[in-house]
């Protein structure tokens, strides 16, 4: 098995995924493509809540030609998502798109394919061979296929001494998803893109990409993910950050608060919901603690950076391992938001 830091390095727009590179977050847009300030807004919320490089789709000759202004309005690297008519692929090359997306099961010509490969080697733009278990008519021996289906479209790029490849192999099956990309990562060395297909919901559907993802990426595998979840592609981006943190793999935030119980004697959970909130666009790498009682409380937020713990309608603000000063529970969300601001 290769580690992600054995794999080829690939320029997608400036953002370096493979090797000792660090793991990238990606989303894709939900807007039509060619209503271009719909999905320019939609990628400026992304960038802002972490996302590194932007997908989107491309449904007909409208969307490939809105590419260029897309990508010249927005800060992250543009990929066009491509099926079934290789002309627009040919056509987002031409706009100079950052990467492109093919699904070889849906473009079956093999000359198709190496037009494309060729005008992508020209222009030096990768490709992402995105290998999804949904476009199989037959899901018998689906690992299998699935890898089969990723060699010979390997060697047809290969053999055109395309290198530029980033792979991917997404199911909705959490068993096939670990399975295929335990053999990839041992057969090429080029990076993986991961990912859960059609997962599901935010609750459901996080669940299942911070298992899959989680389990494949503890292992060493997988250079960049994805996230996909049935809800705004904004909490695709938090859920890939959290996944990502406590691996160790991103510098994020970290908040830690108890489960709460009867000996809670303050409104804690909303003070702990405007805290993540609040956390969610800083990009340090600070411990916040909110604890309810005496039991755990003052020691776990003794071993944050700034922490509070409950009292009876107040809280003891802790800084650094120290007691500082009570705090009435109505100031609690203002004055931790001022201490953490001291900190970063």
């Amino acid at each position: 098995m290769k580690n992600r830091e054995d794999t080829r390095k690939i320029n997608v727009g400036g953002v370096i995924i493979g090797g000792n590179n660090k793991v990238s977050i990606q989303s894709m847009t939900n807007t039509p493509t060619k209503n271009v300030k719909a999905t320019i807004s939609q990628i400026k919320q992304l960038e802002k809540a972490g996302c590194e490089i932007v997908r989107v789709s491309v449904l007909d000759i409208k969307d490939a030609k809105s590419l260029t202004y897309i990508k010249e309005n927005i800060n992250i690297p543009l990929v066009a998502d491509i099926h079934f008519d290789y002309l627009l692929a040919l056509e987002a090359i031409n706009q100079n798109v950052d990467k492109l997306r093919l699904n070889p099961a849906n473009i079956t010509s093999k000359e198709k394919v190496k037009e494309i490969a060729y005008k992508c080697k020209e222009k030096k733009i990768p490709i992402r061979i995105g290998i999804n278990s949904g476009s199989f008519k037959s899901h018998d021996n689906l690992v299998e296929m699935m890898i089969q289906y990723a060699e010979e479209n390997i060697k047809i790029l290969e053999d055109l001494q395309f290198s530029d490849i980033i792979l991917s192999f997404k199911s909705t099956e959490l068993k096939v998803c670990l399975e295929v990309n335990r053999i990839a990562s041992k057969k090429w060395s080029y990076p993986l893109h991961l990912g859960m297909t059609e997962a599901g919901t935010e609750f459901s559907g996080g669940i299942k990409n911070s298992i899959g993802l989680g389990i494949l990426l503890n292992e060493g595998i997988g250079s960049t993910i994805r996230v996909s979840i049935t809800d705004d592609p904004i909490k695709e981006i938090k859920i890939a950050k959290e996944i990502l943190k406590n691996l160790g793999l991103y510098k994020a935030p970290t908040l830690i608060s108890c489960p709460t119980c009867g000996r809670l004697q303050y409104n804690m959970i909303p003070i702990v919901n405007k805290i993540e909130e609040y956390l969610s666009d800083i990009k340090s790498d600070i411990k916040v603690a909110i604890m309810g009682c005496a039991v755990n409380g003052p020691g776990e937020a003794k071993q944050a950076d700034i922490g509070i713990a409950g009292g009876i309608n107040e809280v003891l603000l802790i800084k650094k391992g120290k007691i500082i000063k009570k705090i009435p529970m109505e100031n609690a969300v203002e004055e931790l938001i001022k201490e953490i601001n001291s900190l970063i």
